[in-house]
């Protein structure tokens, strides 16, 4: 098991520990649970996220750390956009949907705006658009 996915481990135990709030990086931002099926493995991955609340919507951002490559789960949520997400104590089934356009881009600005690690994601991206995902009730 790589460290990222320890990091993931300890990350997901804290958010449930303690009603859906993580501290240290973590501390004070908006966080959901996604578990998603492997859209080429059929395992069930749980990865979780910084989102920006929209409504009755949460809104995820494919950053992967500002990588030049898109992140696994982005590509699991394209091939099976039906998830099941964890919001605070609350476990909600949800589907997802890729923002594109101006609604895209308004979405990431409100997110950089809140984490200036957003706007540095967005550089370390180069050319890459990172993809926004809007998740909803199903």
């Amino acid at each position: 098991m790589g460290e990222f996915d320890e990091m993931n481990r300890a990350i997901i135990a804290e958010f449930r520990a303690n009603g859906g709030k993580c501290g240290g990086f973590f501390e004070g931002a908006p966080m959901v649970l996604v578990s998603h099926i492997g859209a080429k493995s059929g395992t069930t991955y749980i990865t979780p996220l910084v989102h920006l609340p929209d409504g009755e919507d949460w809104v995820i951002f494919a950053s992967k750390g500002g990588a030049p490559t898109n992140p696994d789960w982005y590509y699991n949520l394209k091939a099976r956009p039906d998830v099941t997400i964890e919001v605070g104590t609350e476990v909600i089934e949800a589907h997802a949907t890729e923002v594109v356009g101006a609604e895209r881009d308004a979405l990431y600005a409100t997110q950089a705006s809140r984490f200036d690690n957003f706007r540095e994601y967005e550089i370390s991206a180069g050319d890459r658009k990172i993809p926004v995902v809007r998740l909803s009730r199903r």
